[in-house]
């Protein structure tokens, strides 16, 4: 039966890359930001509530800046993904300054969602029809003949890469009935020439083919991965307790472990959309140019929240 559905954003990453806090960085007109389109996007597709992950330093201005303008519209939660809130038997070394990363980010929003749910980046721009899609699968998504029924929108790999840097991607492998068979996250991945490429050492160059479908971290869910998320994050901690400063817990692989242990169906809805995003500084004027470009074409109007 359809069910109401949740969309998590996770925006606590700490922007490294871009040097500021690019979840809040205006891309369109009257301070428009890609979190605003992707939100806006969602609600158009039938998504009732937003459940915003944060981190305690952007919390205040965050909250200040969407509360007159999203939570206008919809029912919001926001939650905060604090390097603390790890299982007692561990402990946060005091190097460590980065989240957990983005499984334990929606391992966070557990006591918020209760239904069907989707994923998404912050700082992507993902197109609407991704969330048509996204929506038309969760709405009658239930876990049956004793796999979870999980989806993802996939993309070009070609399409998802940026001029100006890295960017990390989940390298997916697909069944000839449209299922994820396997992922693997991939965090340097950049173009080489002509080529596209990613490494694991800084020296070591694997080859991608263009057509490569990944992940953008847009994913469809049941409520039954917070139980997966909960029972894997302290087995992850037990065997990375030496390098705790810097591993992360992703949530593609942890989608992909499923998968190979046939616990999970994994739907993969292609997008031919380009990509677009503000990893850097530098692709911020693109991104402005390409949401003029859809305001132009009639897809958003000037002014994303006025009247909507």
């Amino acid at each position: 039966m359809p069910q109401n559905l949740t969309l998590i954003v996770m925006a606590a990453g700490l922007g490294s890359r871009y040097g500021g806090i690019k979840q809040i960085e205006p891309v369109g007109p009257h301070g428009a930001t890609l979190l605003d389109y992707a939100v806006y996007d969602a609600l158009r597709a039938g998504f009732g509530k937003v459940v915003f992950v944060l981190n305690e330093a952007i919390a205040a201005s965050f909250e200040e800046r969407f509360g007159t303008t999203i939570a206008r519209h919809c029912e919001v939660a926001y939650v905060i993904q604090r390097l603390t809130d790890i299982p007692v038997e561990f402990a946060v070394p005091p190097e460590r300054k980065k989240p957990w990363g983005t499984g334990h980010a929606v391992l966070s929003c557990k006591r918020v969602v209760d239904g069907p749910f989707a994923v998404i980046n912050a700082d992507d721009f993902y197109g609407h029809a991704a969330f048509e899609t996204l929506a038309g699968y969760l709405t009658h998504a239930e876990d049956q003949n004793g796999f979870y029924n999980y989806c993802m929108v996939g993309y070009t790999l070609e399409h998802t890469i940026t001029e100006h840097g890295h960017v990390s991607r989940g390298i997916c492998e697909v069944d000839a009935d449209g299922y994820l068979m396997h992922i693997r996250e991939r965090i340097h991945i950049e173009r080489r020439g002509a080529a596209i490429a990613y490494t694991e050492d800084g020296a070591t160059w694997i080859t991608l083919p263009n057509n490569t479908i990944v992940s953008m971290n847009i994913w469809g869910f049941t409520p039954s991965l917070f139980a997966e998320l909960e029972q894997r994050f302290p087995i992850f901690l037990r065997d990375n307790v030496s390098a705790l400063a810097k591993v992360e817990f992703f949530l593609p692989n942890i989608v992909g472990d499923l998968v190979q242990e046939e616990r999970a169906r994994v739907k993969v809805l292609h997008s031919d959309a380009q990509w677009f995003g503000v990893t850097y500084k530098e692709d911020r004027p693109r991104v402005q140019q390409a949401i003029r470009a859809l305001i132009a074409q009639g897809i958003y109007p000037e002014n994303l929240w006025q009247g909507a």
